[in-house]
């Protein structure tokens, strides 16, 4: 017996509205297998189903119920296959105590995102990445208060009117917000230098312009930040504290300048550093670990939920140019500084 079998012999059957809700969402698509090409794509909602032996939605697959009380909390239909439109008719819009809903990697048709999402209210985690939804990101989405994850990468979506800054003012709760290739064009806004919570910042693509506000870089949770493809964004490194927990920074392709802070070097946790196609003067002084630079990888990373999707064109130390017209040097924290070192092929 399953874990989830275990369960449904002392938690309650899920609701039947919310069953109905969840059959209704079933057959408002078709399962076509082009709809996502993710090797652990499977259609999810296969299990669905009206027959008795299977009418308890909490052991579906894909779906999660309250233990105590029965009801639907979370909806994982990532790389399901799923195919069609969503629109604000949808049952989704009825299963009002969702706390987490991934519906990324499917084909939903250049759905727009209906105003409807506010019913969600109770919403933590929200990913509709790389789904084909399109259009204005509605400002709905600024009622879910809830939120610490909201991903809408990998869409044809755009907020230019009024900006970044109405979408995330009142999303205080932020840990990691992911909107790579979303047609933003606004400046990024000062009031990101206030969530404290935050881990990521993925602004990737975004059509971003005007000055990048030096005080994100120095938020105490922030560990993953890119930046890239960008290029009409300007900022600079400012010094940040060697106990900074930040793992992943790509300022790539941006109109970031200046000279680079020797703390860089300092950096007890930093793995992944892309500045290329910048406009930085000075050194790059990498920490070693009993001798040995830590790893630069060259090829795309695709790191686990945290920053899934988050992809740093690196390059491998020793092997060809690190950073183009940089110049660089490996420290480490016992030994003296070596002369600049050219890292070319």
């Amino acid at each position: 017996m399953t874990i989830k079998e275990e369960l449904a012999t002392v938690q309650p059957l899920c609701h039947p509205d919310e069953r109905s809700a969840l059959l209704q969402f079933k057959e408002s698509f078709v399962i076509n297998n082009s709809a996502s090409s993710r090797p652990e794509a499977h259609a999810k909602t296969e299990s669905w189903k009206h027959e008795r032996e299977s009418s308890d939605c909490c052991l579906w697959d894909g779906v999660e119920c309250d233990n105590s009380t029965g009801h639907v909390i979370g909806l994982d239909l990532g790389s399901s296959y799923l195919y069609g439109s969503i629109d604000s008719r949808s049952s989704l819009f009825h299963l009002v105590h969702l706390q987490w809903l991934n519906l990324a990697d499917n084909v939903f048709k250049n759905s727009k995102i209906p105003s409807e999402i506010t019913n969600l209210s109770r919403l933590a985690s929200l990913d509709l990445s790389y789904s084909n939804f399109s259009g204005q990101i509605p400002s709905e989405i600024l009622q879910l208060t809830e939120l610490e994850l909201l991903d809408l990468s990998g869409n044809s979506l755009k907020r230019r009117k009024p900006g970044l800054r109405s979408l995330l003012e009142n999303l205080t709760n932020l840990q990691e917000l992911y909107l790579t290739d979303v047609r933003i064009s606004s400046s990024v806004p000062t009031i990101l230098a206030n969530f404290s919570s935050l881990k990521a910042l993925i602004l990737s693509n975004c059509d971003l312009h005007g000055d990048f506000p030096p005080r994100i870089f120095e938020l105490p949770s922030l560990q993953f930040l890119s930046l890239e493809s960008n290029p009409d964004l300007t900022g600079y490194l400012p010094d940040i504290q060697s106990n900074h927990p930040l793992l992943k920074l790509s300022l790539a392709n941006t109109n970031f300048f200046g000279q680079l802070p020797e703390s860089l070097g300092n950096f007890k946790s930093l793995e992944l550093l892309d500045i290329n196609n910048c406009h930085f003067s000075g050194k790059v002084l990498l920490a070693t670990d009993g001798g040995t630079p830590r790893h630069y990888s060259s090829a795309p990373l695709r790191l686990p939920r945290l920053l899934d999707g988050f992809l740093f064109p690196c390059a491998t130390l020793g092997s060809q140019a690190l950073i183009a017209s940089q110049v660089l040097s490996c420290a480490s924290h016992h030994l003296r500084c070596l002369d600049p070192l050219y890292l070319t092929e």
